[in-house]
């Protein structure tokens, strides 16, 4: 997002016409009125990266507006991002002007933030990462109680950890995620929150009786908050460091009902209509048949779901759709709402002052 975006004065007219975009593009669905939830106007991000752009003797944060995508912008503060993004991005271009080792080839800088105080940064260098680096970096970590990784090519040097631990308040409950570094998690924690509450808005207490399928679960970002509210969870994701993560997560909060198999939707999607055995459910000594299901939460990536996902979901009773992409929502609802209606639709602005559009919608079969 340029920088030049931001301006809260705009930030209700900006909402409206979100909502007006997303509205048009369900009301070919019979959808109910949308409910909409805004974001803090600024500090909302937790994560952010910039380019280390070093001019002369100088050196400073840059990000690139698309437009203009040859000319660095210096970034001396960054609005949209959390306090602790401000706070560190202060302190850790002090110190690296201050250590010639720790600022030579340095080429890019990530944050990622909790609302819990736990917070990482990686170093991004061209050049390889030897002895006295390590021990610079571990003075810097020390100073600013952070964990701090360091990466050049074919190298991760990881001081102290790779992730961060995070706490929600859903509800009113504290729920605790493990965030690995590098691995996919909500930026904006606020709106979070406010997508995991209205996921367990949309089960009732009929579901305790059933199981809940999750495709695309991740960390466990939902898994670890709708667990309580059905029999067994069945989850799925692709990435190991996110199926890891997710079991971590299930542990902390103790949830004893779910299970993650590490497999793609078009793979459950085979093993469910017997097309195939894998050897990841013969591990875990799963039945399928021992499932009873009659809900599944989808969150796919932009693309959305493919056919035969579409085809697969369509079996449950109900199904909650989390979407990053209003397109390709729409484009699965030309199927869904062949044999189910939307009973709730919410707008979740994740991203403030850009055109990008989270949305949840639940639905019910026919």
């Amino acid at each position: 997002m340029p920088l030049s975006s931001f301006k809260p004065a705009d930030y209700d007219l900006l909402l409206e016409a979100k909502a007006k975009r997303l509205t048009q593009l369900l009301s070919d669905f019979d959808s109910p009125p949308l409910a909409v939830f805004r974001s803090p106007t600024e500090g909302f991000r937790m994560r952010a990266e910039f380019r280390f752009w070093h001019e002369g003797h100088d050196a400073w944060y840059a990000m690139f507006d698309p437009q203009n995508p040859k000319t660095p912008v210096r970034i001396d503060h960054f609005p949209i991002g959390s306090n602790a993004v401000n706070q560190l991005m202060k302190a850790v271009r002090e110190a690296v002007f201050a250590s010639h080792t720790l600022k030579e080839r340095l080429f890019q800088v990530e944050f990622l933030t909790t609302l819990a105080g736990d917070h990482l940064v990686t170093l991004i260098y061209h050049r390889k990462l030897d002895d006295v680096w390590l021990d610079a970096a571990k003075q810097l970590e020390e100073k600013l109680n952070i964990s701090i990784i360091g990466r050049s090519k074919k190298q991760k040097c990881v001081l102290s950890k790779d992730f961060v631990d995070e706490t929600l308040n859903v509800d009113g409950k504290p729920l605790h995620y493990r965030q690995i570094e590098g691995g996919f998690t909500q930026p904006n924690a606020v709106i979070s929150q406010k997508m995991l509450s209205w996921a367990i808005e949309c089960c009732d207490e009929d579901q305790k009786r059933h199981d809940l399928l999750e495709l695309y679960c991740g960390n466990g970002n939902f898994t670890v908050a709708l667990a309580p509210s059905f029999r067994q969870v069945l989850a799925t994701e692709i990435s190991k460091t996110s199926v890891n993560a997710a079991h971590h997560n299930f542990r902390i909060n103790g949830i004893d009902n779910s299970e993650v198999l590490r497999m793609s939707s078009e793979e459950f999607t085979q093993a469910l209509n017997g097309e195939r055995e894998f050897r990841r459910i013969k591990e875990k000594e799963l039945n399928l048949n021992d499932y009873e299901f009659s809900t599944v939460l989808v969150d796919p990536p932009r693309a959305g779901l493919d056919d035969d996902t579409v085809a697969l979901i369509q079996r449950f009773d109900r199904i909650i759709y989390i979407s990053c992409n209003p397109e390709t929502l729409a484009q699965n609802l030309q199927s869904l709402s062949q044999t189910h209606t939307i009973e709730r639709s919410a707008m979740f602005d994740q991203f403030p002052y850009t055109s990008h559009i989270e949305t949840g919608v639940f639905l019910q079969r026919k």
